[in-house]
């Protein structure tokens, strides 16, 4: 995947350029303000980009929300400092694809950026259930209605197998080791899970599993 990278701070920016070359991403350019990253984007189609929210002439919010307007398929991951709610969920209602803290290490930092390759929005651990439990606030301000028949099929393969494997008991790291996935990658499926199923917490994910496999015995 072809990388555009967005920073204010020029040796942050040239680190993060060089970290992710050595690890064999293709970096294609770098920005240092809202209005440079625009015209990179444009200019040289980068499938993501990591971008900062605080950066002059304007911010990482306002760019995302540009940028999904005329580029709908990229990605945008927000790397930033802040663990501020109202910046967290205007990225993701701006359509940014993740959220990443700058205060990661390496190894967790491209363990969470490799969701991008399986389709799954990269966040921080501890972010992703703030982003449920406000979805789920906004579903119930809107009054979403109960679940509807058949309604595991909107659920992925993969999703599935976690499903299953976390009815039968097994821990999120037991389930890891048999699907060949971290145990934050499990975590992960199970917010997903608990979100598309409209459910609250795993006791609810469990119980559903059970019923929905007795239903088809």
């Amino acid at each position: 995947m072809r990388f555009l990278l967005a920073d204010d701070h020029p040796l942050f920016l040239d680190g993060l350029k060089n970290l992710l070359t050595l690890h064999g991403i293709e970096v294609v350019g770098t920005a240092r303000d809202g209005d440079d990253v625009l015209e990179k984007a444009r200019a040289l189609k980068p499938e993501v980009i990591l971008m900062d929210i605080q950066m002059p002439l304007l911010s990482g919010l306002a760019a995302t929300r540009v940028l999904k307007a005329e580029q709908p398929d990229v990605k945008i991951v927000m790397l930033t400092m802040s663990e501020n709610d109202e910046d967290l969920f205007e990225a993701i209602k701006n359509g940014a694809s993740g959220y990443i803290l700058k205060t990661e290490d390496t190894e967790n930092f491209f363990e969470i950026l490799s969701g991008l390759m399986r389709e799954e929005a990269p966040l921080s651990p501890g972010l992703a259930g703030r982003v449920l439990k406000e979805f789920a606030r906004q579903a119930k301000a809107v009054g979403v209605g109960e679940k509807r028949a058949g309604e595991e099929e909107v659920l992925t393969s993969r999703q599935m197998e976690v499903l299953s494997l976390v009815a039968q008991g097994l821990t999120y790291k037991e389930v890891g080791t048999k699907l060949f996935l971290t145990e934050y990658t499990i975590k992960y499926h199970m917010g997903q899970i608990i979100e598309r199923l409209q459910l609250e917490n795993r006791r609810q994910v469990i119980e559903y599993a059970k019923r929905m496999n007795r239903n088809r015995q």
